[in-house]
């Protein structure tokens, strides 16, 4: 399979199942629960809603950046929240139906692994709310590098 490239230069090859359930081995239960089997994790209860650090959340599974410090909110969800992604091409967007609602879920378009649910209600500029998982992300400091796990 040819590489993939996002417009902001990282490597967004689908991981084979093999590949991912290898990453997932390092996973806690919480981070497995969330990013593998698509669980939430209560709200008011992740360790980076409230964060105000500056860096870059990238997806505990791989690594590939999915959201920036400067780009974050209070929603007072109870959830980390963000009015845009580091670079689009590093997420998938999916119908989700489950629990009686429709809503669109987020994956990180390497590993597939669910972060959260985007809705239509966040703040100017984009008027979007990506909801996140802390147990899905892991954060990095300005300057700190983000440790890429591709194949």
């Amino acid at each position: 399979m040819e590489k993939q490239i996002s417009e902001s230069g990282y490597d967004i090859t689908p991981l084979s199942k093999e590949d991912r359930e290898i990453f997932a081995q390092d996973l806690d239960d919480e981070a497995y629960r969330v990013l593998i089997n698509h669980g939430t994790e209560p709200a008011f209860c992740g360790n980076l809603t409230d964060n105000k650090e500056t860096g870059n959340y990238a997806c505990k599974l791989c690594g590939l950046p999915l959201f920036r410090s400067n780009e974050k909110f209070n929603s007072g969800t109870g959830w980390a929240s963000f009015y845009a992604p580091f670079d689009p091409d590093h997420l998938k967007l999916y119908q989700d139906i489950s629990f009686g609602m429709i809503r669109i879920e987020i994956r990180c378009a390497r590993c597939d692994g669910h972060q959260g649910h985007v809705f239509p209600d966040g703040p100017p500029p984009t008027g979007q709310r990506y909801c996140l998982n802390s147990a899905s992300l892991e954060f990095f400091s300005d300057g700190e590098e983000i440790p890429q796990k591709t194949i």
